[in-house]
């Protein structure tokens, strides 16, 4: 029996509202915060995507996220003043993923958090993002907090899906036995391979409309597919 729910936020329980405008301050911040008079589009996609991509390959080789200060001292600025980026990285990280466009909550994503909780279900987040303040803050600002018992990102436990220990950081957190946990996600070859590994009893996949088709294999394959956030009600009936 499922008694607790661990969802990704990525093209899971969040998507992307693209916005070129709100992109492209973003970029201009970047510039603003490193002291770089240029183009922002241009060192956006000349400077940091392009370093970007080699830091993305090391995170992926290693299932390891950096900490803020070393991905732009190490990765995206490394020839500008130390100090000032350090100073800057929180912010500096935050506008990079703003650069991406806005996250918002998918389409019947809060109703249907709020429901399995009242159902009740233990929930929590298992997510991969650079940066500290931006889920927090988040959280907070859609009273969203209370609903879940554990949060846990790579950029804090500095560990990528899919290897199972951070899946166990949210397992202990929440007390919760893995063969009772579910996780939802949507990238086959991360969020449930990784679920696998850490033994969950169940795992559902996000293939929202749209998204380019994954190659299912008998490793990642999960055991259920939705296309909408709400289908989860439909697997998990109230506990009490």
């Amino acid at each position: 029996m499922i008694d607790t729910i661990f969802v990704d936020l990525g093209d899971t329980f969040r998507v992307i509202r693209k916005d070129e405008a709100y992109s492209h301050t973003a970029k201009a911040r970047i510039c603003e915060l490193l002291g770089i008079e240029a183009d922002p589009e241009v060192f956006y996609r000349d400077v940091i995507e392009t370093r970007y991509s080699k830091y993305r390959e090391w995170a992926l080789t290693f299932y390891c996220e950096a900490p803020v200060k070393t991905l732009w001292t190490r990765w995206l600025a490394y020839d500008l003043p130390r100090d000032r980026v350090e100073a800057a990285a929180d912010e500096l990280t935050w506008a990079y993923r703003k650069t991406k466009g806005e996250r918002v909550v998918t389409d019947g994503g809060i109703e249907t958090i709020e429901e399995l909780h009242a159902r009740g279900y233990t929930l929590g987040i298992v997510s991969d993002l650079v940066g500290t303040q931006e889920v927090d803050d988040w959280l907070d600002r859609d009273m969203l907090r209370p609903y879940f018992k554990t949060v846990q990102q790579s950029s804090l436990c500095l560990i990528r899906k899919p290897h199972p220990a951070i899946y166990y950081y949210a397992l202990e957190e929440c007390g919760s036995k893995p063969e009772h946990t579910c996780y939802v996600g949507d990238n086959l070859d991360r969020d449930i391979v990784g679920a696998k590994a850490a033994g969950l009893g169940m795992t559902v996949a996000v293939q929202y409309p749209g998204k380019k088709p994954q190659t299912v294999t008998e490793a990642n394959h999960p055991d259920h597919f939705i296309t909408h956030f709400s289908q989860l009600l439909d697997l998990f009936p109230a506990l009490r």
